[in-house]
């Protein structure tokens, strides 16, 4: 058994709130003990303030590499259809050695920003011509890898894409590196089960990337592969989507889910931006959580997801980082809320109560809906609680947006007055892997992403 040094801090962020004083200790990189109002001992590390890590529950880390490469006006005007063109374009050229330098530096840049865990949303599986690997786990491994080597805690979700639209319409050309059938991808999902076992607090779930790319009896199939995990599913991210799918159904892509799939606390919907209220109720009364990825969103036109309906009727939802052009908790955290108050003219939308600080219900919101949405039930204690793997990000407690502050006035200022560099340090499963901002290997990582990325370019 490995017990760490221990970790005093000022102020910490608990299960039942915030504490002064607290002492932390852990053995083989799960919290041992909690004691608050306690002086440090000689040999204990020392920091301001700490907080839980968060859950990133959804990301597509090969997108890191696109970042900055689609922001030129097209002839007819640009749509989230036009940019997944581009990003097919991309992926053509992104090999094993690639995805793994790409998702690397991502998953780093992720630790950086206050995550501690990822979702990975898992949906390239073939080679560059289309051709299956001759082991199916080979870019799921290459994502084991990525997260092995950054310290992340990853959830991954080999992903099933299996036709082209609504219907088991066939796909396009430049889909065929995602394709499988429901035999193949049984084979991926064991594949992917395999080159997790050695990681720290890994699992994994099923995902099918949106209903348009799955039929009724696939849907059904991949549930049964789920073996009681989470599974996530793209849907109403787009206008467009939804009209397909009420031409093919009859009814919108939530009322369909929810019509016909055992949707539960298990189950995460990303997106879910073009949903109705009668819909948002429907999820939130099966439990289900949300997936929202705001900078994203933001970035491909897709839309407001009423947020502020949601919260009301007892929705559970968390963020993600989706396409990972901009990798920072706190903006995923601000844009959600920006994005409310720009819809309704009106401030401090998403604090759960008059005189509740936003700040701390936005992170409590993420801290409980990541978690869910990327962990089985029952999966033990989270958060700073004797038990949960110690996954820790401390703040810099003298930066300009935080002097003065305490309590949830730490969170409100960290959300909407800073950004990722108020991040200090992180530590996942125990180890420290970020320190004073920076992971400790970002020199390298940094070194390895430009050579893949110039690779993919040439």
């Amino acid at each position: 058994m490995y017990a760490m040094r221990g970790l005093w801090f000022e102020s910490a962020l608990l299960p039942a709130g915030w504490t002064r004083d607290v002492r932390l200790t852990a053995t083989d990189g799960r919290i041992e003990r909690v004691v608050s109002g306690v002086a440090p001992q000689g040999a204990d590390e020392r920091h301001g303030i700490a907080l839980p890590g968060l859950a990133n529950l959804h990301s597509h880390a090969f997108q890191r590499g696109l970042a900055g490469l689609t922001e030129r006006r097209g002839a007819e005007g640009d749509s989230f259809w036009t940019w997944r063109e581009l990003m097919y374009r991309f992926l053509e050229r992104v090999g094993p050695e690639e995805l793994e330098g790409l998702a690397a530096l991502a998953f780093a840049e992720m630790l950086e920003g206050g995550f501690t865990r990822v979702g990975e949303f898992h949906y390239l599986h073939h080679d560059r011509n289309g051709s299956p690997f001759t082991e199916p786990g080979e870019l799921a491994a290459r994502l084991a890898a990525a997260a092995s080597g950054t310290g992340i805690a990853l959830t991954l979700l080999p992903t099933l894409y299996a036709h082209g639209g609504f219907g088991g319409a066939p796909p396009g050309e430049r889909q065929r590196r995602f394709i499988n059938d429901p035999g193949r991808f049984a084979r991926v999902v064991e594949a992917s089960r395999s080159a997790v076992r050695a990681l720290p607090d890994a699992s994994v779930g099923v995902a099918a990337h949106s209903l348009r790319a799955v039929t009724p009896p696939e849907l059904a199939e991949l549930v049964a592969l789920g073996r009681g995990g989470v599974i996530h599913i793209h849907i109403a991210e787009q206008l467009r989507e939804v009209e397909d799918c009420l031409a093919w159904s009859g009814r919108r892509p939530v009322q369909w889910l929810l019509e016909n799939a055992p949707v539960d606390e298990r189950w995460c919907l990303v997106h879910a931006t073009h949903a109705t209220a009668a819909e948002l109720q429907g999820v939130a009364a099966r439990g289900a959580v949300v997936g929202l990825c705001p900078v994203t969103e933001s970035s491909l036109g897709d839309g407001i997801f009423p947020a502020v309906e949601f919260l009301a009727a007892g929705g559970h939802s968390g963020i993600g980082t989706d396409s990972n052009i901009r990798i920072d908790a706190a903006e995923e955290l601000r844009t959600l809320e920006y994005s409310q108050r720009l819809a309704r003219r009106a401030r401090n939308l998403l604090a759960t109560a008059p005189g509740a600080s936003t700040g701390r219900s936005l992170f409590d919101a993420a801290l409980g809906g990541g978690l869910q949405a990327l962990l089985a039930p029952g999966s033990g204690p989270a958060g700073l609680a004797p038990g949960a793997p110690l996954d820790l990000v401390t703040l810099v407690r003298d930066h300009p947006s935080l002097v003065g502050r305490s309590g949830d006035e730490i969170l409100d200022s960290w959300i909407f007055a800073g950004d990722r560099r108020l991040v200090d340090c992180v530590w996942r499963a125990g180890a420290k892997v970020v320190d004073g901002g920076r992971h400790r290997d970002r020199d390298a990582l940094e070194k390895r992403y430009a050579g893949a990325l110039r690779k993919v370019l040439a």
